[in-house]
């Protein structure tokens, strides 16, 4: 390696640095040289994209804010008093992300100290100190500064849809219905939009924060609230304090007229923050939340680190959940009444974003490089939460959706290395591959080592590198000093390379030599990931009884088979028998070991696998396990069963029927409701069986709606006057529901149902909502049409309005104009066509653009 550049340091006859004097050199990065010679190399050879970790001059040690809010112009009026020292050099300058501030005045100390040189470009914020501190010296800087998020274009992801850091709500309150709100999100570098800051994932500070509001509002930020102050203008003056440090992009406050539910685990307060009207639901929509709290500390060996965990609900959240340092902020379709908390809770995000507090806010990732140390964490702790409160099939079932979220997006092309250090734009780490293909690269990895070392390494992980950083080889080293194996070759397949396995297995008898042998082949493209993988494998060899001996063995080669001694011929081989495999499989097994296999192999995917097998086979064979399936110890089974058996047939129907009413779980009752529904008409038995669910004030929402779908399709006259009775309720299950029975009218008379209730639509719903009130516009004139269109045009350009009740709304206007084409209205699908590229060109999220540009 070499480093060129001009130095002006001084020496001492000593030949020692005199570090008083030295003047602050800007090099460039430090890059790997191959020095070797390659004559025929091509001149344009460049460099790979390296994403490295942010280079540290100085070390940002607490940060004090004073704020306050103009919501007319949606500013934010702050101080910032800022405590550093130099990270190892000297220095005499101080660089700050602070984006689209004004800056009022930069001093030293305190708001009384002496002015301080500065340049600001807008983003960067570079400070000339009073002079050179070295190493250790510590100094404090004081800002005053007004942020203004919303006078700039925003950016943003798939995951993160906006990175304006700052967010007013309804600020003006002309919206009827939808409170006032101020709230923050920080991830990945936003919050430098409203608080000067090392914006950077490897910095780490403590913190305090003094938020003034008017006194009907509460506030919620990190750590501890200790003070409120009530001032003589009616505001009110909340002082948080955190007193551990964690890295600014979680620093986060929010400020609403919400109501706060008290919980407690162990010695610390849990908060739950939602809108008043759902005050007797908190605890409910925040599911179990100390109790994971309880359950993580107990599994990892190391409790809880912080002084509080606060819950908070907010409206038009640009991201799913946040998992800001003791305060999580979520998006508002996690605020539920409880009957729709009985068909989904929020377990599963509520334990995402709760495992983040220990890996990604106690130890954080070095680097967005490396963010899977943060998210594949967060994404098998989901697993972790469903095998121990709802058993191993549910944790089964949830990592197998994971992994075909990633094996979707790797069947698209977009495949990178777990750790990527090239990423285009640091936005796009947050894919399937961070949170999915890790998370599963960690419960094969489990499987491996065994329970006991791997969860002593993540302890030792968490432990040596608490209130840091982390990354992948961090991760390595301290299950290699668990388990005592080297762990390159894991490390080298699953977080440096690309891709993942397939493989195609056969199976043979050899009556001469009494072994059953097992032939695997890799058959992966070896232009696109690794050739060969190293492949541990756990194999069981079933006997007729259903008696089952494990092997593992350990797949070197591209094409490879195993022997296994066995007297007579093996009822069935399970191979992968944990089924902990990250990749694809085509297991060339016969019926009768699919069959065998359901029945007597012990794991969800094990009879997954099977019914799947079965789906489109026509045997008697496959007609009996599917109708086993329909009575599966696990639900989502049971579930799959119901799409899979012949609903015509007379005893299916009857069983689905009867899990209609009487299924313990929700889901399974409503899929059977969906299934009676698309499988019988004009039937009475079921309008009645219907009509009993519709009027059962216990039901789910997922329930009430499925039964007005079957009630639709047995008796529609019925239907259409339960669903006007059902107007009234707020649900978007229900709403949805009804407007699947209105559109089956083509009334034009429900119109002002559906144009009531637009606005209103939020998450997926919105998208069928919309969908069935276009069903009823395309029977208008060109005039009528044109109007409605109008309404959707609106929703779509009104920013305030969530991402995907805007995406439903142009979808919507689209689908009109796309039938307008068809129908030859060439006057209307110009005037559609308008609206879209109106809507087009007013659209700042950086998803919904690349969405809209083939409308």
């Amino acid at each position: 390696f070499a480093l060129y550049g001009c130095d002006t340091t001084k020496k001492t006859a000593q030949g020692a640095e005199k570090t008083a004097d030295v003047k602050v050199v800007n090099l460039p990065p430090l890059v790997a040289t191959d020095t070797r010679i390659d004559k025929n190399a091509p001149k344009e050879y460049k460099l790979p994209v390296y994403q490295a970790s942010a280079k540290r001059v100085n070390d940002l040690l607490h940060t004090k804010l004073d704020i306050a809010f103009d919501w007319k112009k949606q500013y934010l009026m702050g101080k910032a008093t800022l405590t550093l020292k130099p990270y190892f050099y000297a220095t005499n300058t101080l660089e700050l992300d602070a984006q689209n501030f004004v800056v009022n005045s930069v001093k030293l100390n305190d708001e009384k100290g002496a002015p301080l040189k500065y340049t600001y470009d807008g983003v960067k914020l570079t400070i000339t100190l009073d002079k050179t501190y070295q190493k250790e010296a510590e100094y404090t800087v004081f800002i005053d500064y007004v942020a203004r998020p919303n006078e700039r274009k925003a950016g943003g992801s798939a995951a993160i849809t906006s990175d304006k850091g700052l967010y007013f709500i309804n600020p003006l309150n002309e919206e009827k219905g939808k409170p006032m709100q101020i709230w923050t999100q920080g991830e990945t570098e936003a919050n430098s939009f409203w608080m000067p800051t090392i914006d950077k994932p490897n910095e780490r500070c403590t913190e305090e924060m003094y938020i003034t509001v008017e006194d009907k509002y509460k506030t919620l930020s990190n750590g501890l609230l200790l003070k409120e102050t009530k001032n003589a203008d009616g505001t009110r003056t909340d002082y948080w304090k955190m007193d551990k440090p964690h890295a600014p992009y979680l620093f986060m406050f929010a400020v609403g007229e919400f109501a706060v539910v008290k919980d407690k685990w162990r010695d610390r307060e849990v908060l739950y923050y939602v809108e008043p009207a759902y005050e007797k639901d908190a605890k409910l929509i925040y599911n179990h939340a100390p109790e994971m709290l309880e359950f993580y500390s107990t599994r990892l060996g190391v409790d809880y680190p912080w002084p509080k965990m606060a819950h908070i609900i907010v409206r038009e959240y640009v991201s799913g959940a946040m998992e800001n340092t003791t305060a999580i902020i979520y998006g508002d379709f996690c605020q539920k009444h409880t009957r729709e908390l009985l068909d989904a809770t929020n377990d599963y995000i509520v334990c995402h974003e709760t495992f983040h507090h220990w890996f990604g806010d106690l130890v954080t990732c070095e680097s967005w490089s490396n963010l899977t140390v943060n998210e594949s964490f967060a994404n098998y702790s989901e697993t972790l939460w469903g095998e121990y409160k709802y058993g191993k099939d549910e944790g089964d079932a949830h990592l197998y959706e994971n992994l075909q979220g990633y094996l979707g997006q790797s069947r698209s092309g977009k495949n990178h290395n777990l750790v990527h250090f090239a990423y285009t734009d640091r936005e796009d780490m947050f894919d399937a591959i961070s949170y999915n293909k890790g998370g599963c690269a960690l419960h094969q990895l489990r499987n491996y080592l065994g329970d006991d070392a791997f969860f002593a390494g993540l302890k030792e992980y968490l432990t040596a590198n608490q209130y840091s950083t982390g990354e992948a080889q961090q991760l390595r080293l301290a299950m290699e000093k668990v388990s005592g194996e080297d762990l390159n070759w894991y490390w080298n397949q699953w977080y440096y390379s690309q891709g993942h396995p397939n493989l195609e297995l056969d199976y043979s008898y050899d009556e001469t030599a009494k072994a059953a042998i097992v032939t695997i082949k890799q058959t992966q493209s070896p232009d696109k990931f690794l050739p060969i993988y190293q492949l541990p494998l756990d194999v069981d060899v079933y006997d007729a009884s259903g008696k089952a001996i494990r092997t593992r063995i350990r797949m070197t080669e591209r094409e490879q088979s195993f022997s296994f001694p066995a007297n007579v011929r093996p009822a069935l081989i399970n191979v992968d028998a944990t089924k902990s495999l990250v990749g694809t499989k085509k297991d060339n097994h016969t019926d009768e070991e699919f069959a065998f296999m359901y029945r007597h192999a012990p794991l969800y995917l094990d009879r997954l696998e099977a019914i799947k097998f079965f789906k489109n086979k026509k045997s008697s064979l496959g007609k009996q396990i599917l109708e086993e399936a329909l009575n599966d110890k696990y639900k989502g089974l049971r579930e799959d069963a119901i799409g899979m058996v012949d609903a015509k047939d007379g005893g299916n129907m009857t069983t689905i029927a009867k899990l209609a009413t009487s299924d313990p779980e929700t889901t399974v009752r409503s899929e059977a409701l969906r299934t009676l529904a698309a499988n019988s008409e004009n039937n009475a038995a079921y309008a009645t069986l219907a009509m009993n669910v519709i009027n059962d004030t216990k039901a789910s929402y997922g329930n009430v709606g499925a039964a007005l779908q079957l009630l639709l399709a047995s008796d529609k006259a019925t239907a259409l006057a339960a669903a006007k009775k059902l107007e009234t309720e707020e649900s978007s299950t229900i709403i949805d529901g009804i407007g699947k029975a209105y559109a089956s009218t083509g009334d034009v008379q429900y119109l002002p149902f559906f144009e009531s209730r637009l606005a209103k639509m939020q998450g997926g719903s919105a998208f069928s909502f919309m969908e069935n009130y276009s069903e009823i516009v395309r029977k208008l004139d060109t005039d009528k049409q044109t109007a409605s269109a109008k309404l959707l045009e609106t929703l779509a350009v009104n920013m305030n309005n969530g991402m995907y009740s805007r995406f439903a709304a142009t979808r919507t206007v689209k689908d009109l104009r796309d039938a307008a084409k068809v129908s030859n209205n060439a006057a209307l699908q110009t005037v559609l066509q308008g609206m879209i590229d109106n809507i087009k060109s007013k659209e700042t999220n950086k998803t919904l653009q690349g969405y809209y540009s083939g409308f």
